[in-house]
């Protein structure tokens, strides 16, 4: 008999039994001064120290009896199957700078990569002077270290691409062009590898913007979006209909949020430790407000679901009656307005709820940490020296794939 526990989600804080994540690789390594604003990275991270810090962050989580899965690993099982390898090569040249003499070429070297081999070109990329054929006009004007498959050093970011719903994976659909190819092997892992088999998807990367980091499960129904620099308010309201109509949802809360770095997603701002407690960077939360989602008329046909949209109200005010509490507590980033914006900018708002009031934080923030256990909650402090170079914490870098179900009222 299968002892794995079932797929999905239906809050920030049930157990956590499952998580995908993505172990820093060779993708790392092709970050440079030149290209590394190109492919979204702040900094320019040290790649072996970056991994021994993941390593340690995926054994606290097996230590507490989470089963860790490796996005790379399930993409090269995936890659097993021939149709799964003929749409994964056709997705990767689907870039029309490639011109036909490259692409030709480009066929055939991935065409007879094994799995392991396939599934590093697709992560880590090429590289003009990596190549021994297809030589022609795009590679003579292109300079050596010009990639022909860019490599994708954001797979480290594992929530943004998927987010579990109840039982049904939403596939989302990532802004900025350098991330596009990261929900494409996504979705191949859930729609080809055996594990998913039958998974119910929704969404997908053809469809209005939204990012994983902008989605919160604040409780069973009810779902929490950010809208600003990458999720668009057309992809909350196009996530909102799916969910009605899945009945995965009753009410959707749309939080406009600054279009700044620092406050890229929702997450980078707050973050679930507990049913009725939040993290919170405080220099915004008192401007944070939501825009009330809910479903009328017939959720099961698309043409009669009208969406009823609540005027602005405060955020954490919102959510606590759409989640049937008294009232959502607020545990602040640091104890300054200067402390917290350092401990935001650190992902100190960036927490990954393991269960009700246990949470891993960076260990760097100490404010911010110190404020969490006076709330009673437990912190599982994480190193994030090299890890958070590229502007993420332990929620950025883990996608839930199996939580407990909350026990309801």
């Amino acid at each position: 008999m299968d002892a794995r526990p079932p797929h999905g989600a239906d809050s920030e804080v049930g157990r956590l039994r499952t998580v995908m994540l993505h172990r820093p690789g060779h993708e790392l390594k092709r970050l440079t001064p030149r290209n590394n604003d190109k492919l979204l990275f702040d900094g320019i991270p040290w790649v072996s120290r970056a991994q021994d810090e993941h390593d340690a962050f995926a054994a606290e989580l097996r230590a507490r009896d989470v089963e860790v899965l490796y996005l790379t690993d399930l993409l090269t099982e995936t890659l097993e199957q021939e149709d799964a390898r003929r749409h994964a090569i056709e997705e990767a040249l689907g870039d029309l700078d490639l011109g036909d003499t490259m692409r030709g070429y480009l066929e055939g070297l991935l065409g007879d990569a094994t799995p392991t081999e396939l599934t590093g070109y697709l992560t880590a990329g090429i590289r003009n002077d990596e190549v021994r054929g297809g030589f022609g006009l795009v590679t003579s004007m292109l300079a050596p270290d010009d990639f022909l498959i860019d490599p994708l050093p954001n797979l480290l970011f594992t929530r943004d691409s998927s987010v579990w719903v109840r039982d049904r994976v939403a596939i989302t659909s990532l802004a900025m062009p350098a991330r596009k190819r990261e929900t494409e092997l996504t979705e191949l892992i859930y729609t080809r590898h055996p594990r998913f088999a039958g998974t119910p998807t929704m969404h997908g990367a053809h469809l209005e913007h939204v990012e994983g980091g902008d989605v919160l499960l604040l409780a069973p129904g009810v779902i929490a979006v950010g809208v600003g620099e990458r999720t668009t308010p057309a992809g909350v309201e196009r996530l909102a209909r799916q969910c009605f109509q899945g009945r995965l949802a009753h009410t959707v809360l749309a939080v406009p949020i600054a279009q700044e770095r620092a406050t890229m997603h929702l997450d980078t701002i707050c973050t679930l430790v507990d049913t009725d407690k939040m993290v919170v960077y405080p220099n915004v939360a008192d401007s944070l407000v939501a825009f009330t989602v809910r479903p009328t008329g017939d959720a099961e046909a698309d043409g009669d679901l009208v969406l009823e949209v609540g005027k602005a109200e405060p955020f954490l005010v919102a959510a606590a009656r759409a989640m049937g509490i008294d009232r959502m507590h607020q545990i602040d980033t640091g104890l300054d307005p200067v402390t917290a914006e350092r401990e935001q900018w650190d992902d100190g708002n960036n927490t990954l709820a393991l269960a009700p009031r246990v949470a891993v934080a960076y260990e760097r923030n100490d404010e911010t940490n110190a404020r969490l256990e006076d709330a009673g909650i437990e912190v599982v402090r994480i190193a994030g020296s090299e890890l958070g170079s590229g502007r993420g914490g332990p929620r950025c870098m883990s996608c839930p794939v199996s939580r407990d179900p909350l026990p309801t009222a």
